[in-house]
């Protein structure tokens, strides 16, 4: 079982509040126009592409905000010029962070990281200081309410998944190698199971165990105000929080 999914669960609950930013719409339209720019307007044959209208479908983003979108970055609008970047960095507790960007400006984004970093207990490192205690992987994510978990697992194993994790509250997650995101999302599609969203991760491989509150508050703090940036696209980190731990943040 990963640890993705105990810091999925704290996602899911406030993903409520969340929804309701109109930063998560910007953000999915900038990863809309970059995916579309680098790999062309066919989901069937762009697998970012397909995995960021997923993540557009999963917030309820209107079709016509996905189609401008697709358009723009096909070239039919003019608009700014986007480039993928990622930094990395340390917080308290010595936990590993990766900040995945989308910006029209490398300075402004970069000083804003750092700052974001420093003031709240971290700092941010060189390309490959903590890419090591992490690998990317695909997550697709499932309804529970739509399957029993013996009845995906097998659809998910026939389909070349390689993992189903069950940790989620309300969400399966099918793990996939990185090559076979899009294959494996189709795939289930055509097995009749109605995918939520589908995304590559980094999932950590050497994790960060946090085992008091105040502990995890500061780190789920600096995680969250990353997040927050109008520039920053995703945010992974190694915690490990302890059962007793998640269970408090959870309530």
């Amino acid at each position: 079982m990963s640890g993705h999914s105990k810091w999925s669960t704290i996602k899911h609950r406030k993903g409520a509040q969340d929804a309701k930013r109109s930063k998560v719409f910007t953000k999915l339209i900038k990863e809309l126009t970059v995916a579309t720019r680098m790999g062309g307007d066919d989901a069937t044959a762009n697998p970012r592409l397909r995995a960021a209208i997923s993540a557009a479908k999963a917030a309820n983003m209107p079709n016509d905000n996905v189609k401008r979108a697709i358009i723009k970055g096909a070239g039919g609008a003019k608009g700014a010029d986007y480039e993928s970047i990622i930094y990395e960095g340390q917080g308290s507790q010595h936990v590993s962070v990766i900040v995945e960007c989308l910006t029209d400006n490398r300075n402004r984004t970069v000083s804003n990281i750092r700052t974001i970093f420093n003031k709240n207990g971290g700092s941010m490192g060189s390309a490959n200081s903590v890419m090591y205690n992490f690998k990317q992987i695909g997550v697709i994510e499932v309804a529970k309410s739509a399957f029993e978990e013996d009845d995906l697992m097998e659809i998910a194993i026939e389909a070349g998944a390689e993992e189903l994790d069950a940790e989620g509250e309300d969400v399966y997650e099918v793990q996939t190698e990185m090559a076979d995101l899009h294959a494996v999302h189709l795939a289930l599609e055509a097995a009749g199971v109605e995918v939520l969203k589908s995304s590559l991760v980094y999932q950590a491989v050497n994790k960060a165990e946090v085992n008091t509150v105040d502990k995890a508050n500061s780190v789920m703090n600096l995680i969250e105000i990353l997040e927050e940036d109008e520039d920053v696209q995703n945010v992974f980190s190694n915690v490990d929080f302890t059962e007793e731990v998640l269970a408090s943040l959870s309530e």
